[in-house]
C-alpha cells in the first residue's frame, strides 16, 4: 500500500471527509516527517510548526461546521524560499537574506491562506534561483530523495526533493528557465510552468522579470489543474499578470510535434520519449517531427537576458536598502562591495557581473540585443508551430539527476537547461510529467508537453492520458 503522505490532494480530502484523520493529524505526520528526512535530504531552510499546526486545527474547526473554504482547505503545502510570507523568514537561499523578515504575503501565499491550505515552511534553492542543482545554496544543498548522492535539481530542488520524499503534499516554485520543470524531471513528481502572467508574481523576489513565473510541484497533473484553478487570478499589484483565457480542447486526434535534434537526450530519456510517443499513436494522437532552432543559440541567449536582468533586479540588495550588511567598511563604495563580495555566492555574482557587462553601452548590441531578437525569432516559430500542432513533445532534462559535486564548470551546468528555455523566452505553459526510472540507476525519466499560450487545459488533458492511459482514447474523451 502507498505511504499515505504521497497521496494526492483529493485523496486527503476524501481521506478526511471520511474521518480517516484530520488535517491536524496530517499536519503532524508531514512534520514528523520532515523532522527525519530534513538532515539527509536538505529540503526545507524554515519549519513553521506552531502555524501549520494553528491552520490545521482551524480547517478541522471549519470542516466540524461544513463551511471548508477550499478543496484545499487543510492540506499541508510548502513554499519555495523566495515567496515573500508575513513573520516567517525568506532568505532566497542566501546569507545577504539570512534574517530576512517580511511583512506581507505573495500574493500566491495569500490566496492558499484564505483557501484554508496549512503552509509547513520554506523550502532551499539556489542563492536568488540562480543555480540548476541547488548546490549553489549558501546554507546546504538538497539531495535527491532517490539517491542522496545526486542532486535534486535547482532552482527549486527544494520544492520537489520535499514533495518527492512525502515532506509536503505539494509546493510552489519559479520558474525562469526550466526551474520547476527541471527539478521536477530528476525528483520524478509532476512540475508546471504556466503561461507568462498567469499566476501573480507579487511577492516573489525577481530573478528575470520579463522570464519568471511561479510553478507548482505536485503528485499528479490532477493536482496541478487544481491549484492553478485557484491561483490563476488576475492581481493589480502585478504589471504583468493577465486573466488566464483557458483554450479549448482540440476536437478529433490530437496532432503532436516531437522535438528532434542532436544532444538534447540521453539514450534513457531518448527511450522514455518514445515510449511517450508510442503511448499517443496508440491512442489515437497523430506524431510528428519538429525541430527548433539551435538550442544551444538559445541556451546562449537565454543566459544573456536572463543575467541582464538579474543583475538589474539585485542592486538593490546592497546592504543598505535591503538585505544584511558588513560592519568593517569604511565608505559607502566599500560598504556596497564589501557586503555583496562576502555575503554574495560565486554563482550569484558571476551572473551579476556578465549580465552588468552586456548591459554596457559598448556591449549591449552585440550581447543583450542579438539576444532580445533571437528571442523574438524563438517565439515566432513557437507560437507558428502551434498552428501545426496542438503540443509538443520532448525531453525535460538532457540527462537523469547527476552527482553533486559532479558538474565543475558553469557551462555545463547551463547545459541542464537545454531543452526547458524555451518555454520561458516565449512565455509558453509546459508540463514535466515522470515517466518511469533509468534501468540499472532506478532514477526517474521523465517527458514535457508545451502548448500554446493559455493551453494548460491541453496539457492536462494530455497529461492525464499518458499518466492513466487506459482511461480512454483521445476522441472519447473530447
Amino acid at each position: 500500500m502507498r505511504d499515505w503522505l504521497f497521496r494526492t490532494v483529493g485523496e486527503h480530502q476524501a481521506a478526511m471527509r471520511a474521518n480517516e484523520y484530520s488535517s491536524e493529524d496530517l499536519t503532524r505526520a508531514f512534520l514528523r516527517r520532515i523532522e527525519e528526512k530534513n538532515q539527509e535530504i536538505g529540503a526545507y531552510l524554515t519549519v513553521d510548526a506552531e502555524g501549520a499546526l494553528c491552520a490545521a486545527r482551524a480547517s478541522d474547526a471549519r470542516r466540524a461546521k461544513g463551511e471548508l473554504l477550499s478543496e484545499l482547505d487543510g492540506i499541508p503545502y510548502a513554499a519555495k524560499d523566495n515567496f515573500s510570507t508575513k513573520g516567517i523568514r525568506t532568505t532566497c537561499a542566501s546569507k545577504l537574506l539570512e534574517h530576512f523578515v517580511p511583512p506581507y504575503d505573495a500574493t500566491v501565499i495569500q490566496i492558499l491562506k484564505d483557501a484554508g491550505a496549512v503552509l509547513l515552511g520554506k523550502l532551499n534553492m539556489d542563492e536568488f534561483a540562480m543555480g540548476s542543482s541547488n548546490e549553489s545554496s549558501a546554507f546546504y544543498p538538497t539531495r535527491n530523495p532517490y539517491d542522496p548522492s545526486r542532486v535534486a535539481g535547482g532552482s527549486s530542488g527544494g520544492s520537489a526533493a520535499a514533495v518527492s520524499a512525502g515532506m509536503a503534499c505539494f509546493a510552489l516554485g519559479s520558474d525562469t528557465g526550466g526551474s520547476v520543470r527541471q527539478p521536477a524531471s530528476f525528483c520524478g513528481v509532476v512540475g508546471l510552468k504556466p503561461t507568462y502572467g498567469v499566476i501573480s508574481r507579487y511577492g516573489l523576489i525577481s530573478l528575470a522579470s520579463s522570464m519568471d513565473a511561479v510553478g507548482l510541484l505536485t503528485h499528479t497533473a490532477e493536482d496541478c489543474r487544481l491549484l492553478l484553478s485557484l491561483l490563476a487570478k488576475r492581481d493589480e499589484r502585478d504589471d504583468t499578470s493577465i486573466s488566464l483565457s483557458p483554450l479549448p480542447i482540440p476536437k478529433g486526434n490530437l496532432r503532436v510535434g516531437l522535438l528532434e535534434g542532436e544532444g538534447l537526450a540521453s539514450p534513457a530519456q531518448r527511450e522514455a520519449l518514445e515510449r511517450a510517443k508510442e503511448r499517443l499513436a496508440a491512442l489515437g494522437a497523430t506524431v510528428l517531427p519538429f525541430t527548433l532552432p539551435s538550442p544551444h543559440k538559445a541556451l546562449a541567449a537565454y543566459s544573456v537576458l536572463m543575467s541582464s536582468e538579474a543583475s538589474s533586479n539585485l542592486a538593490r540588495f546592497d546592504g543598505i536598502r535591503y538585505g544584511s550588511r558588513v560592519d568593517h567598511s569604511d565608505g559607502v563604495l566599500n560598504l556596497y562591495t564589501d557586503t555583496r563580495g562576502e555575503l554574495l555566492g560565486k554563482e550569484t555574482v558571476r551572473r551579476i557581473l556578465f549580465g552588468s557587462y552586456v548591459l554596457q553601452a559598448e556591449h549591449r548590441a552585440d550581447f543583450y540585443e542579438r539576444a532580445r531578437v533571437f528571442r523574438q525569432e524563438i517565439r515566432d516559430r513557437m507560437l507558428a508551430s502551434f498552428a501545426e500542432f496542438d503540443v509538443i513533445l520532448s525531453p525535460t532534462t538532457p540527462t537523469t539527476a547527476f552527482s553533486v559535486g559532479e558538474i565543475r564548470t558553469p557551462t555545463q551546468m547551463y547545459h541542464a537547461d537545454l531543452c526547458t528555455v524555451y518555454a520561458n523566452l516565449a512565455g509558453l505553459p509546459a508540463i514535466s510529467l515522470p515517466f518511469g526510472t533509468e534501468e540499472g540507476s532506478g532514477l526517474p525519466l521523465s517527458i514535457q508537453l508545451t502548448a500554446a499560450p493559455h493551453g494548460e487545459s491541453v496539457l492536462f488533458s494530455v497529461a492525464s492520458l499518458l499518466e492513466c492511459p487506459q482511461s480512454a482514447a483521445w476522441e472519447v474523451r473530447v
